[in-house]
């Protein structure tokens, strides 16, 4: 057979199993509750892969790869500082959201958390968090499905509209039938496929350049300065910008829904050292291929046109067609699991935060959930019909969206968890302060010391802030809210925003 023959069995084997895990989670779907976050009964392993897998994509097998191989590890910058950002969101976040979104009316999504947290009587905060969910994140799913079609007609010279209807379809498939349980298991097994090879292709590498000392001696023949972390030029505001990106983490709705679906806050410790080590060994690993790619295509092959191709051409050289076949299967469980993940995120904001509040809170359960899935159907619609004719336009929105999500839901969910002050006007003042600061931000370049090349995200998580502290003081919460925030730090053992204590919140001045 030939290599494209057995790399296509290797899909086939994939996407069938992506398939049945979608069916077994089918009858496991009795409530919207289910449906959107599966019975709040996920363990620390599954929870863990799940937000690491949702979250990564695939910048970690192409985008990083390739910009370590071109560049040396100057760029790795921006992977210490996502590795930081998602130890801080489980240490300071997972716990805290999965107690607190109980103890608030049993919230299931982002949007429903902050309007039941704050006790926001106009739902204004529920009806622009959901609609930001559901503009963003239908361009984000549409660009997920573009990395799809073209990762099809690069692999296999499949027409790039072919490969996108057939990424379509198997994601929507079981993300529609098993809802955010078939999602968090298909997330494990792709997060699983993509730190496995992620490991295999380095050692592998290595082991056929000749040893560690062989691949160091050609990685420092090709470019000496290949191991230098501060190249000439960068400068302090590029490290800070990628640094910058871990703040993004506490604003993702795709990644922090995961916190709220854990079985008890407890397991929080757990999920975070799972989580974590995954994501140690994914970006290593991912540096490593780099690192590998360096010595061996300069050795036996000559320098790589495309580096983002590292990652695919060394599996190609270095493993058996059937294996190689699934180390291309492990790039296209990167995109599918983000897409999944949004596309469940996306229909939630549209039938839990909006359609709800014009009329739907006499529905029976089972009829959200059939409308859940018709949800997830209609964005992904959508979202392909976007993608049928990819744009820059539409790619180019993917470069704000972190930093969009993580400035307008970052420090609201923040102060939500850790401030009794903040309140709901506060709260709006802040997410659309911080919106409009990173689409301003972003789109100036230059300024006094370059002080506009920084990352959008820092300024306009900063201007978050400060605009809901400064508004929220000139108010004050109701009384309601106060006592819910008692009880959540009760519930949790938590300390207060002033240093109360489970015994004492109940005395304490706000």
């Amino acid at each position: 057979m030939s290599p494209t023959t057995f790399a296509a069995i290797s899909m086939i084997i994939y996407f069938v199993g992506m398939v049945v895990i979608g069916w077994w989670a089918y009858g496991h779907n009795d409530s919207l509750d289910d449906y959107m976050l599966a019975g709040r009964g996920l363990g620390p392993m599954v929870t863990a892969l799940s937000a690491g897998a949702s979250d990564m994509s695939g910048w970690l097998l192409m985008g990083l790869p390739g910009a370590l191989y071109a560049s040396g590890l100057v760029e790795g910058w921006i992977a210490v500082g996502l590795t930081a950002g998602a130890w801080l969101n489980w240490r300071y976040v997972a716990s805290r959201l999965r107690t607190y979104t109980e103890v608030a009316s049993n919230s299931i999504t982002i949007p429903s958390f902050l309007d039941n947290r704050l006790h926001d009587s106009a739902h204004l905060l529920r009806w622009a968090s959901g609609l930001i969910i559901l503009v963003f994140f239908t361009f984000y799913v549409s660009s997920g499905m573009v990395s799809g079609g073209i990762f099809f007609h690069s692999s296999f010279g499949l027409d790039y509209r072919l490969g996108l209807t057939l990424v379509a379809c198997i994601t929507v498939m079981y993300t529609l039938v098993g809802g955010f349980l078939a999602v968090s298991y298909t997330d494990l097994v792709q997060g699983l496929m993509m730190v496995a090879a992620l490991i295999a292709v380095p050692v592998i590498g290595v082991i056929h350049l000749g040893g560690i000392g062989a691949t160091v001696d050609a990685v420092t023949a090709v470019d000496p300065h290949y191991w230098a972390v501060l190249g000439p030029t960068t400068s302090v505001i590029s490290v800070i910008s990628s640094l910058g990106w871990g703040l993004g983490y506490f604003g993702q709705p795709h990644i922090i829904v995961r916190f709220m679906a854990l079985r008890s806050p407890g397991e929080a410790v757990s999920g975070r050292r799972i989580g974590i080590g995954w994501m140690l060994f994914a970006v290593a690993g991912a540096a490593a291929t780099a690192i590998v790619g360096v010595a061996v295509f300069q050795r036996d092959t000559g320098r790589l046109d495309d580096p983002e191709t590292v990652f695919i051409s060394l599996g190609q050289l270095l493993f058996h067609p059937f294996a190689a076949g699934f180390m291309l299967a492990a790039i296209l469980a990167a995109i599918m699991s983000t897409v999944s993940s949004q596309l469940l995120v996306t229909s939630s904001a549209l039938i839990e935060d909006l359609y709800k509040q014009v009329g739907g809170r006499s529905i029976s359960q089972t009829r959200l959930v059939m409308y859940s899935r018709f949800a997830v159907l209609t964005v992904a619609v959508v979202a392909a019909a976007m993608a049928w004719s990819p744009s820059d336009t539409i790619l180019a929105l993917v470069a704000f969206a972190w930093a969009g999500f993580g400035a307008s839901f970052g420090p609201t969910v923040l102060l939500c968890l850790y401030w009794r002050r903040l309140t709901a006007v506060g709260a709006v003042a802040g997410m659309v302060t911080g919106a409009v600061v990173v689409m301003i931000w972003g789109n100036v370049d230059g300024g006094p010391g370059g002080i506009f090349d920084l990352y959008e995200l820092i300024p306009g998580f900063s201007a978050n802030l400060l605009v809901a502290w400064a508004v929220s003081r000139a108010g004050r919460p109701a009384p309601a809210v106060e006592a819910e925030f008692r009880s959540a730090v009760a519930a949790a053992g938590w300390r207060g925003s002033d240093g109360a204590t489970p015994e004492d919140a109940g005395t304490r001045p706000v």
